[in-house]
């Protein structure tokens, strides 16, 4: 166990993922003292724990990675499109290298409380082998998606096969040659493994609740001729980056779906459904998130799609959503994942025909059937946004907790601040802009880096967020919530996880705006001195 003396180091990290090696670095810029805490063996974050086969981007790379370096930007290649999880974490490592990060990070240090002691202004933040750090700015870069969940399923710890989460793969390859492989869940993650999964295996079953809404990805190689215009393009891309709607390449078509006649519309929904990336979901009309004809009628197309290309009809139905139309979900991009439902060797189960009634030693019982299995891979998902605050004993003025604080929906300014958590900063918090996620750390992590700045600058120990700035915000962000289909739906945008106690009410926990609109905001605070914060 150690024990620092108090101030020993001027601001802690939480993760060492994209956000906290960026915070990291831009500290470091400013002469302060850090230490960022990683609760794995190396950096990387979501992409150092999600290895599970098929884990790949769906923003183009060259979109996805950091743009604050030249250097970098010249000397790192991106061998595909859309990079798999190994070439990802490889450039993590490359960046952590490139920048001599890791001397200023502990690895195995998993945060188990962060309290804010009033007498002496500093957080005293513990780990779970009984470390205590302290410092005076607390800084959480702990992702939306990093809390798993396994589902609420009577008798998962009697399994005697090998069981993972996708999200805690084991760091040695699995086979799946000749063996009988079960997953439950369809979701984003769920489809990348099943049809990576289906690909060398010796029997699949899918066990799916809810069906989602995907598109193909149309991933490639990136040959030479455009990497080096891929390279000499940056500075345009990472401009349209910032002014598209959600910082992806893509942006929403500016017509209405009823603007154009039928033909046109269902050219331009093929087109989208041949392009790259999330074109069919953020680059598509205006309305069709909005607008519920808008929304059935490209629902309409992709449900065709889905029929085109799935044999057994009666799959096919089971495959296209009933309860959510198109986008109003996050629209997981597949290579051949509805081709997989072709093979004879892959079975797909309806969950809520026949619901799972427990895991047994040898597999998964439903209401109707025993089936055997030698691997059960839980695609199940995540807490998602406040779930990985939830798992932390975070404690501010008062005695007060985060999780009490929030229990009927965050309440946060520019989903950075909370009030009464003087000197806490969240990268990617809830109601921030999400989207092309890189895109928006850079841009929460440079907000944040201004502000302790300008606390340097103006010798000041303490920024902690007003009650009415935090009443304002969050009730902008819930009017921007507004009128969208997707604030309708259950999902984990909502804060909706059946596997998670108490967390069954539909709440807005993300900003639902544009990221330019987003960007504006918090550029207005800052050029107005932080009014809308108490200093001190």
């Amino acid at each position: 166990m150690e024990q620092r003396d108090p101030l020993d180091f001027d601001a802690l990290v939480i993760g060492a993922g994209i956000s906290g090696l960026y915070q990291l670095y831009r500290l470091r810029g400013l002469g302060l003292r850090v230490r960022v805490l990683e609760a794995g063996s190396g950096v990387g974050g979501t992409w150092y724990w999600n290895r599970y086969p098929g884990a790949r981007f769906d923003s183009e790379s060259y979109s996805y990675g950091y743009s604050f370096s030249q250097e970098l930007l010249d000397e790192w290649s991106w061998s595909e499109h859309f990079a798999p999880q190994p070439e990802t974490l490889r450039y993590l490592n490359y960046v952590a290298d490139k920048f001599d990060l890791r001397r200023d990070i502990t690895f195995h240090s998993r945060v188990s409380a962060a309290h804010y002691r009033e007498d002496t202004g500093q957080w005293d933040v513990t780990v779970e082998d009984g470390s205590r750090y302290r410092a005076r700015f607390l800084i959480t870069a702990i992702g939306p998606l990093s809390a798993p969940t396994l589902p609420r399923i009577e008798g998962v710890e009697t399994f005697e096969g090998s069981s993972f989460h996708t999200a805690r793969w084991p760091h040695e390859p699995v086979s799946f040659a000749g063996k009988r492989v079960a997953v439950i869940g369809t979701g984003a993650t769920g489809v990348q493994t099943i049809q990576e999964v289906a690909k060398t295996v010796g029997h699949l079953t899918v066990f799916q609740r809810t069906p989602n809404w995907c598109a193909p990805l149309h991933n490639g190689k990136i040959d030479e001729e455009t990497q080096q215009r891929i390279k000499a393009g940056y500075p345009e891309m990472f401009a349209r980056c910032r002014e598209t709607f959600a910082c992806f390449l893509h942006t929403p078509d500016p017509r209405g779906t009823f603007e154009v006649t039928p033909e046109e519309r269902e050219a331009f929904f093929e087109k989208l459904y041949a392009e790259r990336g999330f074109g069919i979901w953020q680059g598509n009309f205006r309305d069709i998130l909005t607008d519920r004809a808008a929304n059935a009628a490209v629902s309409d197309f992709v449900a065709r799609k889905i029929r085109q290309r799935v044999t057994d009809q009666a799959v096919a139905e089971k495959l296209i959503p009933k309860n959510h139309g198109f986008g109003t979900r996050r629209v997981p991009l597949e290579t051949k994942y509805y081709e997989a439902y072709n093979q004879p060797n892959v079975r797909l189960v309806d969950i809520t025909e026949t619901p799972i009634e427990r895991i047994t030693p040898k597999g998964i019982k439903t209401s109707d059937a025993e089936y055997e299995f030698d691997i059960i891979i839980y695609a199940t998902g995540f807490d998602a946004i406040t779930g990985s605050f939830d798992r932390i004993d975070i404690t501010g003025l008062g005695g007060q907790k985060l999780k009490d604080k929030w229990a009927n929906g965050p309440q946060t300014f520019l989903g950075v601040q909370v009030e009464g958590f003087p000197n806490m900063f969240m990268l990617m918090g809830p109601h921030t802009a999400l989207g092309n996620i890189p895109r928006s750390i850079e841009y929460n992590v440079d907000w944040v880096t201004g502000l302790i700045r300008y606390m340097q600058e103006h010798r000041l120990c303490r920024a902690d967020a007003r009650p009415e700035a935090v009443a304002a915000w969050t009730d902008h962000v819930k009017a921007l919530g507004e009128g969208l289909l997707s604030n309708e739906v259950n999902s984990w945008m909502t804060g909706i996880n059946t596997n998670v106690e108490g967390k069954q009410t539909r709440i807005i926990a993300r900003y639902s705006g544009s990221a330019p609109a987003y960007r504006a905001r918090c550029d207005a605070v800052a050029a107005n001195g932080y009014r809308e914060l108490v200093l001190g």
